[in-house]
């Protein structure tokens, strides 16, 4: 048995954000919930709640001087002990007190059944003494050209990030010999031609070890819908580049280049850190509009 803690809520400036999980196991804990007095305080509390089957209780916590801690905001914190496996219909909805699961009020039914059908962004809810809580977040289709030392450098960055993560290049030998579980590896003799068959909202990132293949790539996916287009290189490559594209009648403006962040350095585990921090700026970017769109 484990006692799961969740953020079901949280306003203000705080350490994470709601739908944020970790774990207390007897033998140990995994993952964070900020660290600090907020989660010394709720691990202290779900270390009670082992063994006993079946309980949930709900922390709200401000985040003042009682903590220590001067973020300021508040949050609510939902502890459950979990035997056995989670739902797998991608939404948890459950009573966020112990005892019998009542029926379930109908303003819940009908939020879950408009998250499930798009209606509503899948978004954990606090509603009506009820806490709906999508499992699985959605992951950016990432499309990487490229295994070479920063293409490496990059997929192994990328561990445990919400990336749907497709690796492309020319040959099966060009790739190290164990794929990381989180990638997918598609080998094209021609990457440019295997563009098409990316999502639309894909974010593609062209490191290959041929400029005259990142060109290609790079005017297959300006000549498509895309999410996101990065290239490696320098100032001189993307002006380069931009003339070329320009020549060939299309459109550079989207085209970021170079990527990363040089003031890192040039190893390609440096550039691949600054490359995945630019990933995750973009995807929260995208998050936020989505929020305030909702």
């Amino acid at each position: 048995m484990s006692v799961r803690i969740v953020i079901a809520e949280h306003s203000g400036s705080t350490p994470r954000g709601a739908g944020t999980v970790m774990w207390v196991h007897d033998t140990g804990q995994s993952g964070t919930i900020g660290g600090g007095a907020l989660e010394y305080q709720a691990v202290a509390a779900a270390r009670r709640l082992l063994g006993k089957p079946q309980v949930r209780e709900l922390l709200n916590i401000p985040l003042g001087p009682s903590l220590g801690q001067c973020c300021g905001g508040a949050v609510k914190i939902l502890l459950e002990t979990v035997e056995g496996a989670l739902p797998d219909d991608g939404f948890y909805a459950r009573p966020v007190i112990s005892g019998p699961v009542p029926d379930m009020p109908l303003r819940v039914r009908k939020t879950l059944k408009e998250m499930r059908s798009g209606a509503l962004p899948p978004e954990i809810r606090l509603l009506d003494g009820w806490l709906i809580e999508p499992l699985a977040r959605e992951k950016t289709p990432l499309w990487i050209y490229g295994a070479g030392h920063v293409g490496r450098a990059l997929v192994v960055t990328l561990d445990g990030l919400p990336f749907d993560v497709t690796w492309i290049d020319t040959a099966r030998d060009r790739f190290p010999e164990t794929i990381p579980d989180h990638a997918d590896m598609l080998v094209a003799s021609d990457p440019a031609r295997a563009v098409k068959h990316a999502p639309d909202d894909a974010v593609h990132i062209v490191l290959t070890y041929s400029h005259a293949l990142d060109l290609d790539i790079c005017r297959a996916v300006l000549s498509r819908r895309f999410g996101h287009l990065g290239l490696i290189g320098s100032d001189t490559k993307r002006a380069r580049f931009t003339r070329r594209l320009r020549e060939s009648g299309v459109d550079p403006a989207r085209m970021h280049c170079p990527i990363g962040d040089r003031s890192l350095g040039k190893q390609p585990m440096a550039i691949a850190v600054g490359v995945v921090a630019e990933l995750i700026k973009l995807r929260n970017k995208k998050d936020h509009k989505r929020e305030e769109s909702a």
